[in-house]
């Protein structure tokens, strides 16, 4: 798992890479919360492009991590999920809370 940051304007985009399972929630917890303490964004864009499998517990990260930026009112987006994420997304009612952008 790799998670890396641009930025657009004041949309902070967090690419997740590699696969968000059990085995790698944790790193990507903290990389994610390490780039959002303290800072102040518009939005937040999960690019899942290169997103390759993500189990209940990278749903979970997503989950934590969208109720954080609520709490700031920071709005979240998803964008380019692959038919998999997509079909994970789609049953698991997230795009509910977190569109495409």
């Amino acid at each position: 798992m790799e998670v890396t940051f641009s930025f657009q304007a004041k949309t902070l985009v967090v690419h997740l890479i590699g696969e968000l399972d059990e085995h790698a929630a944790e790193y990507a917890r903290r990389a994610i919360d390490n780039a959002i303490e303290g800072k102040s964004f518009s939005a937040v864009i999960f690019d899942l492009s290169r997103l390759a499998f993500m189990d209940s517990t990278g749903i979970g990260v997503l989950i934590g991590r969208y109720k954080l930026l609520r709490s700031k009112h920071c709005p979240v987006y998803v964008k380019n999920p692959s038919p998999t994420i997509n079909k994970i997304f789609t049953m698991a009612g997230l795009y509910e809370i977190m569109p495409i952008a």
